[in-house]
């Protein structure tokens, strides 16, 4: 028996679950595919938030530990998000992977050259 290939298969769950509580990726018109980005934005800002909360920030307070934990289903929200949205902007996991690929050249490239200026070009080919 092999293994489902992983990413795949949290994008399969993912619309599924998406689905199930009435949002549908695959034929959004403009107006709902932005409405989505939108919502997806603020979603995963306010998990950022929590993830952030997980760890001692406050330097001045004593009280604070670090939630390891909590950190951990914090990035597992943050990866609902973000799937929900690549698929809002029509992308499955073929489409992350592939463009994943190129923009880590991207970003062994900038560090190889010292990424001393900013070229607004080198990511355009994504």
């Amino acid at each position: 028996m092999t293994e489902p290939d992983q990413l795949r298969e949290l994008f399969r769950m993912q619309k599924s679950l998406n689905e199930r509580i009435g949002v549908f990726t695959d034929a959004m018109s403009e107006a709902d595919k932005t409405k989505w980005v939108l919502n997806y934005t603020r979603a995963m800002s306010q998990e950022l938030a929590e993830l952030t909360d997980s760890v001692p920030w406050k330097w001045w307070a004593k009280y604070q530990t670090f939630d390891e934990q909590n950190a951990r289903v914090e990035v597992v929200d943050l990866l609902h998000f973000v799937i929900s949205l690549a698929q809002v902007l029509g992308m499955d996991a073929d489409a992350v992977f592939a463009a994943y690929l190129k923009k880590n050249e991207v970003n062994l490239k900038r560090q190889d050259t010292g990424y001393v200026t900013k070229d607004a070009e080198d990511s355009k080919h994504i």
